[in-house]
């Protein structure tokens, strides 16, 4: 029986080794790339691909860069309201101690005189007119004093509600800062990654994408013909300053949550632009949409605000024959650029 069962073991033991061999021979036929499988390599990306990435991290970059703007607009105002309600408190407290050091002399001198009966006092007054006068004083004295204190406890309770509504704004601004903290991270970490993306391309690749020193519309400068007949245009005097502002910036660099003079992200400089026409604009994109009155792309004018993809996360000053000025991103400056370089999502004529 012994000699039965070694050869169907042998069987048993080849039928295991071919298996091993043909589990071995499709490993390496995946290694290697001749079949599918997760150690297959990814390709390098093409710069085209590289340009694509990039831009959508510029995209998600600007979301971002509106919400920490709009953010630190409300951190901002929330710092200013605490400042005036601290030195609205400080005032109410000067007046309260003020008040404090009158209603203690006028106790001192009570305490001093306050040993004899007034009749006696008048019995032993070397001049009794004098002494009545005296009384009236005080009587008056008393009735002041009586303000004095009822003024003081209203300091109390206002100087109490002050340092109330003080630490409510504490706590909006503490709040303000953390949301702060989280879209600067968001903001820079996106630009990071777009940065060592473009490192993989060459200078010659990455100007041909609009990625370098050069552009993809409108490389050549405007003159100032071009900017004096599109403030011409305009439908007012504060657009005509406005676009003649946006001229004057073309080149400045684009910095996110800059608002000039010398670097802009792209609210900041529709921001600064009417600023400079005495206009005061919201912050953000999506509040500076709502700056104005609403007008259709067919009605557009020098200077209406044109507002850029689903999330109002982008604006530019228009300037007419559908152009515009604007700041881009971080890898050109601001510049003149078509309206349809990117997804319209509408127009505001601020007035």
């Amino acid at each position: 029986m012994g000699t039965h069962r070694r050869p169907r073991q042998r069987a048993t033991g080849g039928r295991r080794a071919r298996a091993a061999a043909t589990i071995t021979l499709a490993g390496a036929a995946t290694a290697t790339g001749l079949g599918a499988g997760t150690g297959h390599a990814e390709p390098e990306p093409t710069p085209a691909e590289v340009s694509a990435k990039v831009d959508k991290l510029y995209r998600e970059a600007e979301v971002a860069t509106e919400k920490y703007n709009g953010a630190k607009e409300k951190a901002d105002a929330a710092e200013r309201r605490l400042e005036n309600l601290r030195d609205e408190a400080a005032r109410k407290e000067a007046r309260l101690d003020s008040a404090r050091e009158r209603l203690g002399s006028v106790a001192a001198a009570q305490y001093r005189s306050g040993g004899l009966d007034p009749a006696l006092q008048l019995a032993l007054s070397a001049d009794p007119d004098r002494y009545l006068d005296g009384v009236a004083f005080v009587e008056r004295a008393g009735s002041r004093q009586t303000a004095t204190v009822g003024r003081a406890r209203e300091e109390l309770r206002e100087i109490e509600q002050l340092r109330g509504a003080a630490r409510i704004e504490v706590t909006s601004l503490t709040s303000r800062r953390a949301e702060l903290k989280r879209h600067r991270e968001t903001v820079t970490g996106k630009l990071a990654t777009a940065r060592r993306l473009l490192s993989r391309l060459s200078a010659e690749e990455r100007a041909r994408l609009g990625h370098g020193t050069g552009d993809r519309a409108s490389r050549s400068s405007p003159g100032p013909r071009e900017a004096l007949s599109a403030s011409a245009q305009a439908p007012n005097s504060r657009a005509a300053a406005a676009v003649a502002y946006a001229y004057r910036k073309l080149g400045s660099p684009y910095v996110w949550g800059a608002t000039g003079p010398d670097a802009f992200d792209c609210s900041g400089l529709t921001q600064a632009a009417y600023r400079a026409a005495g206009v005061s604009l919201p912050r953000t994109t999506y509040a500076q949409i709502d700056a104005g009155r609403r007008v259709g792309r067919s009605e557009l004018l020098p200077g209406d605000l044109v507002f850029f993809y689903s999330g109002i996360s982008h604006v530019g000053v228009y300037i007419g024959d559908g152009r515009m000025i604007h700041a881009p991103n971080p890898s050109a400056p601001v510049r003149v650029a078509p309206i349809d370089e990117m997804p319209f999502a509408g127009a505001t004529r601020v007035v």
